[in-house]
C-alpha cells in the first residue's frame, strides 16, 4: 500500500484548498482508526516545514472547511501552545515550536480525546516516539514555482486514507505515481 505522495502548491489558494480536502476527508468517518493503544480519535496532522511554508495557511483552510468555522478564528498558537477552534468536530491546533524536545502533556492528552481533531505545527520539534500512531505527516520544502509538499501516511487508517484521496490531489502532482517515504 503507498504510504507517500508529493505535491507542489503553486499558491496560499492551493494550500488553502488542500486544508479543506484534508479536513472533509479526516472529519469523515474513514479518519478513525481501528483501535489500538494512544490511538485517539481522528488521524492526526503533523506538520512541517520552515517560517512561513505554508503551515497556518493549511490549518485556515483546514478549519474553514468544517461546520462551525465562523466561530473560529485561525492562527499560530505560537505562544499558547494550544488553540481549540469550536468546528465540529473541534480541532485542537498546537505549534510545537517551543517545545523542542519533549511532546507537552496537552498534546497527549488531545491525541487521546477521540473528539478532537489534532493538527499540530513544527512536529519536528519533538521525539518521533511521542507521535501518534496515525497521521498524515506533511513535509514542505522551498521550490522556484511555489512550495514541495511530501504527505506521508502513519499507521494502517492512514495509508488507507492517503490511498484514497490521491486521486483529489491529481492538480498538485508533483511526481506521477506514489513514493515510498
Amino acid at each position: 500500500m503507498p504510504d507517500s505522495l508529493a505535491l507542489l502548491l503553486p499558491d496560499e489558494q492551493a494550500t488553502r484548498e488542500l486544508g479543506a480536502l484534508l479536513a472533509r476527508s479526516l472529519s469523515g468517518a474513514g479518519a478513525y482508526p481501528e483501535g489500538g493503544s494512544g490511538s485517539g480519535g481522528f488521524v492526526s496532522l503533523l506538520l512541517q516545514g520552515g517560517l512561513g511554508s505554508g503551515k497556518t495557511t493549511l490549518v485556515r483552510g483546514f478549519v474553514a472547511a468544517l461546520p462551525g468555522a465562523q466561530q473560529a478564528e485561525v492562527s499560530s498558537p505560537s505562544f499558547n501552545l494550544m488553540n481549540i477552534y469550536p468546528t465540529t468536530p473541534q480541532v485542537a491546533h498546537f505549534d510545537l515550536y517551543r517545545s523542542p524536545g519533549h511532546a507537552p502533556e496537552e498534546f497527549h492528552d488531545a491525541l487521546d480525546d477521540r473528539g478532537l481533531l489534532v493538527v499540530a505545527e513544527w512536529i519536528e520539534n519533538i521525539p518521533r516516539q511521542d507521535w501518534p500512531e496515525e497521521a498524515l505527516h506533511l513535509e514542505w520544502s522551498s521550490v522556484p514555482s511555489g512550495r514541495a509538499l511530501e504527505i506521508r501516511a502513519l499507521g494502517k487508517t492512514a495509508c488507507g486514507l492517503l490511498e484514497s484521496l490521491a486521486p483529489s490531489f491529481n492538480q498538485w502532482r508533483k511526481l506521477n505515481q506514489w513514493q515510498k517515504g
